[in-house]
């Protein structure tokens, strides 16, 4: 699974390559000698999940996004058969495009709110991400009301690739929306350097309040509140952060950005950060492809090369207890090769990469549950993994 496939447009578009190949599997091998974890089935019946989010309200739910445009409930390990919403009617599903990414809101057990990332079809061609305000029916917990909708944000997007996806509400209770570069090869707009649009961009906005006309709050200290760019800018400078976490204790912002055709790399994002897409892929000259002007770009953490993987999946942070040696590492993995590997910072503030497992699933993303243990999502197995010793 360690193909080098072609990186103008992002890897989860393998899907069907992927799956008809046997990519994933109901299970997954066992950890060769050298690895430290496990993957378990945690739970089957899926169907393309994405994304994973614990409902910190004591009920121990798990709610699973399926690309396709519904959020499903896992309890006590068990799949619920009615979907929580079902959104498949508003979703355009193709590709890169879909139901990507939940958040909860820090009061979801008060407020009853949700926050979700689709990509819609409008009938003249217009492709829109959408980021977009649910409540739970006052009726039953286990149910959304898809008629409470209602729309924060919409981006025009000018290709099918490159959406980003994830949602977070960060430490400091504002709402993070990682948006890519619109697609198409080597971002030919330059959306990701241009401070006058939101794509290529960390998003950073106050959902319990609003800013003049918006249907949301724009946070005071915003590097671009006032300045050179949108006042939505959080961070710029990416190419397609499809996946990104805080680490709560440390308040670090975690993603892993997409590259182009040869390298992989993981951020810690930092406020009015440049993170250097298209001028560089990961640690390297892009445009130009030598003797790029790299003065004022944040360098990523980590880095790795298509010999070992096709797509970065970004992860969680460690914070569980049932795997001592993993507390403090950020561990992540790859979607072409299935491989997962920590993140440690040593003595001198470096970071060192190891690899926890090979030879594993379509890794689509990552969860935690409100225990602080990590799951992965199998994408074409439609399967939730746990990871365990």
């Amino acid at each position: 699974m360690s193909v080098l496939w072609p990186r103008y447009v992002f890897v989860l578009v393998l899907l069907l390559v992927l799956t008809a190949c046997g990519g994933g599997g109901g299970s997954s091998p066992a950890p060769s000698a050298r690895n430290s974890i496990a993957l378990t089935t945690f739970a089957t019946g899926l169907s393309s999940p994405v994304d994973l989010q614990a409902v910190d309200d004591n009920s121990g739910r798990l709610f699973v996004v399926e690309q396709a445009g519904t959020i499903r409930i896992l309890q006590a390990g068990t799949l619920l058969a009615r979907p929580f919403l079902d959104i498949r009617s508003r979703v355009n599903f193709a590709g890169e495009m879909g139901l990507l990414g939940l958040a909860l809101h820090p009061g979801f057990a008060q407020s009853q709110r949700f926050y979700v990332n689709y990509v819609r079809l409008l009938g003249t061609g217009q492709i829109q991400s959408v980021i977009a305000e649910y409540r739970v029916s006052a009726a039953d917990a286990n149910q959304a009301d898809p008629a409470s909708e209602r729309i924060l944000l919409t981006v025009n997007q000018p290709f099918t690739n490159h959406k980003g996806g994830q949602l977070a509400f960060g430490p400091d209770g504002f709402l993070y929306i990682g948006l890519g570069d619109g697609g198409g090869e080597g971002d030919p707009s330059g959306n990701a350097q241009n401070l006058q649009t939101v794509l290529g961009k960390m998003l950073r906005i106050d959902v319990d309040r609003s800013t003049g006309a918006l249907p949301y709050g724009i946070p005071a200290d915003n590097p671009f509140v006032g300045g050179a760019g949108l006042p939505e800018i959080w961070a710029y400078g990416l190419r397609n952060p499809f996946r990104f976490s805080f680490d709560v204790p440390t308040g670090r912002l975690f993603a892993g950005d997409a590259g182009q055709d040869l390298f992989e790399e993981v951020d810690l994002l930092q406020r009015g950060g440049n993170f250097g897409w298209n001028i560089m892929e990961g640690l390297h000259c892009f445009k130009p492809a030598i003797g790029c002007n790299m003065s004022g770009l944040v360098l990523p953490i980590a880095e790795y090369t298509h010999a070992e993987g096709a797509a970065v999946i970004g992860g969680f942070v460690y914070r569980g207890s049932a795997i001592p040696a993993l507390v403090g590492s950020y561990v992540f993995g790859d979607f072409g090769s299935g491989t997962i590997w920590r993140l440690t910072q040593d003595a001198s503030g470096a970071w060192q990469r190891v690899t926890l497992f090979t030879g594993g699933p379509n890794i689509s993303s990552f969860g935690r549950d409100a225990a602080g243990e990590l799951y992965v999502m199998d994408y074409g197995a439609g399967a939730i993994l746990k990871i365990s010793l």
